[in-house]
């Protein structure tokens, strides 16, 4: 069934790929996203304006391009969420959005993803600054039991030599370091729901530049990954963590591969959309901590997280992606085959 927030911004688009330029009142760069897409309505009710590309093009720069690999089941949400994060930052962007392309999604209308987005095999030969995979609903599943795992590391494998850095989030997180590094994911007694503290682990990691001592993130999910399999490969390191949540953000040392476990990019209504609907499917599920004042579902949640996704986002965009990826995307196969040995768990 298609949901209503997603029917919805369908319909309030055409499948027509005109590219539009989209810039921020705070004299942000653009980012540069299909013209039609659902997500530029919700974007430029949010003061996000058109700029025209002709503009953009006059401007001596390269924009980032970014290919987004969206798991999600709900794409057009998610697309939303992630394009506000890369919005905010004084950089251009190119995003391009990527899904598997042998698996039916049951959420959002096939128009949608014949219009806005392209397979595998459509940009095998493209070069991308950075690759963002998002989370799936298939923790419960072993991973090669997936039914498109081999596609996903068909893509986790491209995007070693075709993209200059990765950001991993929740299950695309647990996927990668599982297919990079051999660590398993384990199930969880109960579902870790909510809002969590959580602190830095490693001191002046330019990925965290700017956090708070204690920071807040939204978990969703069943399964973890666990400091000890982390810790037994030479390559990763975990820089936050929580007491209650556990590993938060680790990532590659030369910090082309971020892995991050909870849903920074969540809308403030999010978690109670998703509490709604395992109530509604009769599923056991506890009320989403330090989310509601009091634990009260009839009182509106507290976004505390909004300010830690942004900065994170930015700092990932700026020191991690702008400043060490290289001019010319084509050096990107030469750069991973001269590091080919320090990516490998070995």
């Amino acid at each position: 069934m298609i949901l209503e927030d997603e029917r919805s911004s369908l319909k309030a688009s055409s499948c027509h790929t005109e590219e539009a330029i989209f810039f921020s009142k705070e004299k942000l760069m653009p980012i540069k996203i299909p013209n039609q897409l659902p997500a530029s309505q919700t974007l430029a009710e949010e003061n996000i304006f058109v700029m025209d590309e002709t503009r953009a093009l006059h401007q001596d720069i390269r924009p980032l391009r970014i290919v987004i690999l969206n798991l999600m089941p709900t794409k057009i949400t998610t697309e939303t969420q992630l394009l506000r994060l890369l919005g905010n930052t004084p950089l251009q962007i190119e995003v391009e959005l990527l899904r598997i392309r042998n698996h039916a999604s049951k959420n959002t209308p096939e128009e949608h993803l014949l219009a806005f987005y392209k397979t595998l095999d459509q940009i095998q030969a493209d070069f991308y600054d950075a690759l963002i995979i998002t989370g799936a609903p298939v923790e419960h599943l072993p991973f090669e039991e997936v039914d498109y795992w081999d596609e996903l590391t068909a893509i986790l494998d491209w995007g070693r030599t075709h993209a200059y850095a990765s950001f991993f989030i929740c299950w695309g997180a647990q996927a990668a370091l599982n297919h990079y590094y051999g660590i398993p994911k384990y199930p969880l007694a109960a579902k870790q729901f909510g809002v969590f503290k959580h602190h830095v682990t490693e001191k002046n990691v330019m990925l965290l530049r700017g956090f708070d001592d204690v920071f807040y993130a939204p978990h969703s999910r069943h399964t973890e990954i666990r400091r000890a399999d982390i810790e037994k490969v030479p390559n990763l390191q975990v820089l936050a963590e929580s007491d209650e949540a556990g590993i938060y953000i680790a990532a590659s040392r030369d910090g082309r591969q971020v892995f991050v476990t909870g849903h920074s990019e969540y809308d403030p209504l999010t978690l109670q959309k998703e509490y709604e609907r395992d109530r509604a499917a009769g599923l056991p599920i506890q009320i989403p901590v330090n989310y509601y004042p009091n634990d009260d579902p009839a009182q509106p949640p507290l976004d505390r997280w909004r300010s830690h996704a942004h900065l994170l986002f930015a700092n990932w965009i700026n020191y991690y992606v702008y400043q060490n990826t290289p001019y010319d995307l084509n050096q990107v196969a030469d750069l991973a085959q001269a590091a080919a040995g320090g990516v490998s768990g070995a």
